[in-house]
């Protein structure tokens, strides 16, 4: 038999790691406009959609929580910016659009579980891990992995919203550490972004697993995170986790 594990408790990222939304961010804030006789192209939303959420993000981080907003104010306001770049002034006519996407992007229709997902999280079950998820979402995710069947694979979910700080902030990772019951050694975090998963677990003393898809890697990652860290995939999480024990599961 293989000897017994050292890591007890794997936490995950969602976005891009576990879930990805089913259409791109522009095609869902023109779907919606158009239903409310607003023309807006896709293309120019998406792209407007990224100027808003970084400048919403830099200004109000963390769903201007510190600020006295709420998460749905925040989003609705990413709304109203977004289509206000786009060349829509009326916020008035906006406004019920925004309100659509908030109540659309609560469901898990919108949502799809990425490829590998499910099996690698009821393998992971199967060797005795438990495991729970860290995220930068507001409270609408509870109800999303619910919906999408994922919920029940989960100790617990912590969102940044309930946490009161965004990854890669340490006072976060600490948290779930806290919730755990363990030591940062126990612990390896899951996610696709260098700074707020990969970083921000290793500077609390966790272990980390950076998911980069196939696709060609960014040269900051190449060389400062060691191979074995680097999944191009889910499905391989159990071989690093093997390597990282230094005890392969014998066939």
């Amino acid at each position: 038999m293989a000897s017994q594990l050292r890591i007890r408790l794997l936490t995950w990222d969602v976005t891009d790691t576990l879930l990805r939304l089913c259409r791109p961010v522009g095609e869902e804030y023109a779907t919606k406009a158009r239903a409310h006789g607003l023309e807006v192209e896709a293309a120019t939303l998406g792209q407007a959609f990224g100027q808003a959420y970084r400048a919403q993000s830099h200004s109000f981080p963390n769903y201007g929580l510190s600020r006295g907003l709420t998460s749905r104010q925040w989003w609705q306001n990413v709304v109203l910016q977004t289509f206000h770049l786009a060349g829509v002034r009326d916020a008035q006519a906006v406004a019920p659009i925004a309100d659509q996407l908030y109540k659309d992007f609560s469901s898990p229709c919108t949502w799809q579980v990425l490829e590998g997902t499910e099996a690698t999280l009821r393998e992971c079950r199967k060797r005795g891990l438990r495991l729970a998820v860290v995220s930068n979402f507001d409270r609408r995710l509870e109800g999303i992995l619910v919906g999408l069947g994922l919920r029940e694979h989960f100790d617990f979910v912590l969102t940044s919203e309930a946490a009161g700080w965004p990854k890669p902030d340490p006072r976060i990772f600490l948290e779930a550490l806290r919730l755990a019951h363990l030591e940062p050694d126990m612990v390896a975090h899951v996610g696709d972004s260098y700074r707020c998963d990969y970083q921000g677990a290793r500077a609390v003393g966790m272990h980390g697993f950076l998911v980069t898809g196939p696709g060609p890697q960014d040269p900051e990652v190449k060389v400062s995170v060691p191979k074995d860290h680097i999944l191009p995939s889910l499905s391989h999480l159990l071989p690093a986790l093997d390597h990282l024990e230094g005890s392969p599961s014998e066939l």
